[in-house]
């Protein structure tokens, strides 16, 4: 049986409606459960012995080029070719047309998926699109599926019906090369196929695949991705230290004396935890991170560098990397309707604060708060608006 040996991954985007995650870091390096979603595609793809990867990049392209370099440390060889205006996802494709075989796997950078979720269309026949089930579909491109064959794809489909989404992963050859020619969306060139007669093959996959578009995504993914790590213990433990459920502690970390950890959970290197502590379950922290005495963090995304000080409570929050934040910090959680992009929603969340923000003593963040990177809030504020970046508030 022929496996496919090659692999576009398109990486270019920014993800606008994730900001302030954004503002400085393309979508792809947002981490989930401490690793960039990016590296998730690179693992399945490695998995599934596909070594050979041409990866897309425009917006902060150094950052990816950087992190993934040539792709040694994860087994595979990474190609780069730059999309320098994000005019969609068939214009991505053509940039890396020169170095692409007769067939090769097309997968977004900005999904996290498994080895499972691309292991039946590693063996397909091209052309060949993945879905899957999805309850709502209104933020998706619909797919209608009969006897195995692609029919018909809506973007964003306002009617009910449809429950099967395009992952945006694909099997092709270089035929589609003449569809993306007049067409900069890959949906629009594969349904040009279709109506010229090509078979375009269906195969649904129950795996995971999960997208991250707004910021409380990443909390919810987060939690998801944690359900699935390894306990480990790469630190110090000091006495009267409670550990429970999955735990995975990195390198260098010390867990102070009377800390409470309920997994899922992953914690850095280099970190600094308590005494008395508590982190409780769906947190992730970055590597050297320092949580003060007597603190909880609860269900929480907490990046690399952060320092929070003593007595404070954090949960349902999501803090950007190089944050300084002084003691008795409160960021509780909430129900409310958040503005993003035009778009209403309503979510439970705590505070999302960008990166390398400066938080003085006895702050409180209302929830579903946005405070912009490298912001500055001095003492006793208490923040009910979004910030911009760069702002201070005294």
């Amino acid at each position: 049986m022929d496996r496919v040996e090659q692999a576009v991954i398109l990486a270019a985007g920014e993800g606008q409606r994730l900001r302030p995650f954004t503002a400085s870091k393309p979508k792809v390096l947002i981490p989930i459960a401490n690793k960039p979603i990016l590296q998730y595609v690179v693992e399945a793809l490695a998995n599934n012995g596909i070594r050979n990867i041409v990866m897309v990049v425009g917006y902060k392209k150094e950052q990816v080029q950087d992190f993934f370099g040539s792709g040694e440390r994860f087994d595979v060889q990474i190609d780069y070719v730059v999309q320098k205006h994000q005019l969609g996802s068939g214009h991505a494709l053509k940039q890396a047309k020169g170095k692409l075989g007769n067939s090769f796997i097309v997968a977004s950078g900005d999904n996290i998926i498994e080895p499972e979720t691309i292991a039946e269309l590693v063996t397909a026949k091209p052309p060949s699109l993945l879905v899957k089930e999805q309850k709502d579909i209104s933020k998706y491109g619909a797919v209608t599926v009969e006897t195995g064959m692609v029919k018909d794809m809506v973007e964003k489909p306002s009617q009910a019906g449809e429950r099967l989404v395009n992952t945006g992963i694909y099997l092709l050859s270089k035929e589609v090369f003449e569809f993306v020619e007049t067409e900069n969306n890959l949906t629009s060139a594969l349904k040009q196929m279709i109506g010229q007669g090509y078979r375009i093959n269906a195969y649904e996959t129950t795996a995971t695949w999960l997208d991250v578009v707004y910021p409380w995504d990443i909390l919810r993914i987060n939690d998801i991705a944690l359900r699935g790590i390894s306990p480990s213990i790469g630190g110090t433990i000091e006495r009267g230290v409670s550990l429970k459920g999955l735990v995975s502690i990195g390198k260098g970390t010390i867990i102070r004396a009377n800390s409470y950890l309920v997994g899922p959970v992953v914690i850095g290197k280099n970190c600094e935890i308590g005494p008395g502590a508590l982190i409780l379950s769906s947190t992730s922290l970055g590597n050297s991170v320092v949580i003060s005495p007597s603190t909880e963090v609860r269900n929480s995304v907490i990046g690399d560098n952060v320092v929070i000080g003593s007595s404070s409570a954090i949960e349902d929050s999501i803090i950007d990397k190089g944050c300084l934040i002084k003691g008795h910090f409160i960021a509780r959680s909430g129900e409310v309707e958040v503005r993003i992009e035009g778009e209403y929603h309503q979510v439970k969340i705590g505070a999302m604060l960008g990166e390398h923000c400066s938080i003085d003593d006895g702050v409180v963040i209302y929830p579903g708060i946005l405070v912009g990177n490298r912001s500055r809030i001095k003492a006793m504020k208490v923040i009910q608006e979004n910030i911009p970046d760069e702002a201070l508030v005294v």
